[in-house]
């Protein structure tokens, strides 16, 4: 009867209906420029878009009622994004065939898929969960949050994403209008009622839509589709390049830290401490989903940490609007037509309102390290792998030729390298105890 009376409230569908631009614009470049990337054909990667759809409305679905239970995007990962596009990149300028990557990287992404399954079965992420401290989470949070702004930055600049973006430059107009629409959405985050700020996302996606349809030549990034079907193994048939999957395996376990950053990060807006029952729930069924992404050639799934943002931005934090977006969402890829009236949303304008929406990662990176207790002793711990990831999201791939290819993936990630020094500092060194030694002098004098 209560959920009757949800559902019939007219602000839970437009709530929805927000949700449901934030999951689309999250999610519809990713297979786009993954499938380009592998250089697959049209149909192919109509149909992995149409699957990414249905695949992440229903998990962000499964997820609110049976995993984690709150409303926090269940999708393809922006880590496992970066991770792919660099080893297409890495992997062509060794010669490695495509569907020799794509074999191996299904691999690793299906022996991931296993390890995460059983670590949510076994009950290990709270134990998991240990090793993320807020030191650590605070680093993540915000290398999370430069590579993802990165990505979206080039969006709006109007740089195609991928192998495409070779030879590419700033496309000035294209620019500009992604920038009104970004300080548009920034003014309504900021100055507008709360009634109205809730839409600011939903209101800049649609505004830039209109315009950019009215002064530019609006081309679809796909072409229509009329039937739906499902594809084995499109990336290419199961390989054992062991580096690629080493590094695939790697950046698997490391994508945990998603899981732990979007729950830690909406305890407080939940007023609620994660149990250990919500962890097993919630590995148990992003490792269930990663299974279907590695047989279908998706990017693999995990709760996303920039729901924080959106949850911050809107105030809607009730499960309905977003089970109501995960199912609009899942209908979208059921009805090709209309899943390709929305793919036709420009790449620049999805990457303008997210551009917004990332850039509260920063106070959730400050958030975590407002825990900390900093001083010129203990701040390494934190210190290293910021500035060493940061460093290397700058350098060139080229640089990293030198590299054994077995770990080149890996050390070619500012984020991956980031995450694992502050796991390794945080976890080694006992920081606390230099933390009372050097507040213990700094008393004495």
């Amino acid at each position: 009867m209560i959920i009757i009376k949800e559902l019939a409230k007219s602000s839970n569908w437009i709530s929805g209906l927000q949700w449901l631009f934030f999951i689309f614009t999250n999610i519809v470049v990713i297979p786009i420029t993954v499938g380009a990337a592998f250089e697959l054909s049209q149909n192919t990667i109509v149909n992995m878009l149409q699957l990414s759809f249905v695949v992440t409305g229903l998990a962000c679905i499964i997820q609110a009622y049976f995993g984690h239970k709150r409303a926090i995007m269940e999708g393809q990962s922006g880590l496992w994004w970066g991770v792919i596009l660099t080893l297409v990149a890495t992997a062509t300028a060794q010669g490695m065939p495509l569907p020799i990557l794509g074999g191996s990287l299904t691999v690793g992404i299906i022996i991931t898929a296993i390890l995460t399954f059983l670590i949510g079965v076994t009950g290990l992420g709270p134990r998991i969960a240990k090793l993320f401290t807020p030191a650590v989470m605070g680093v993540f949070m915000f290398l999370f949050g430069c590579q993802l702004i990165g990505i979206f930055l080039k969006g709006m600049l109007g740089i195609p994403f991928g192998n495409q973006s070779a030879g590419a430059h700033i496309d000035v107009p294209v620019t500009l209008l992604s920038i009104v629409i970004a300080t548009l959405v920034i003014v309504i985050s900021v100055k507008a009622p709360s009634s109205i700020r809730r839409y600011g996302l939903l209101i800049g996606i649609i505004v830039g839509w209109i315009v950019f349809a009215l002064i530019f030549k609006s081309e679809s990034a796909i072409s229509a589709s009329t039937s739906f079907k499902l594809e084995f193994f499109p990336l290419g048939k199961p390989a054992w390049d062991m580096g690629i999957i080493i590094t695939t395996v790697i950046a698997g376990l490391l994508n945990s830290a998603n899981t732990f950053g979007a729950l830690k990060g909406t305890e407080s807006m939940y007023n609620v401490e994660t149990k250990k029952s919500e962890y097993r729930a919630s590995f148990t069924i992003t490792g269930a989903f990663t299974l279907i992404a590695g047989i279908f050639g998706l990017v693999p799934n995990s709760p996303y940490v920039s729901s924080i943002g959106f949850l911050s931005q809107t105030g809607i934090i009730k499960r309905i609007p977003f089970v109501l977006g995960g199912l609009m969402f899942l209908v979208m890829g059921l009805i090709p037509p209309v899943g390709h009236f929305f793919s036709q949303l420009p790449l620049s304008i999805g990457s303008a309102a997210l551009f917004v929406s990332y850039l509260l990662l920063l106070n959730s990176s400050f958030n975590f390290f407002k825990q900390v207790e900093f001083n010129t002793v203990n701040v390494y711990r934190s210190a290293v792998p910021l500035f060493v990831g940061i460093i290397i999201m700058t350098l060139p791939a080229t640089y990293f030729i030198t590299i054994p290819s077995i770990v080149r993936p890996v050390l070619s990630s500012g984020l991956l390298v980031g995450i694992i020094l502050a796991l390794v500092l945080e976890n080694l060194i006992n920081w606390d105890k230099y933390g009372v030694e050097k507040t213990k002098e700094q008393t004495e004098k």
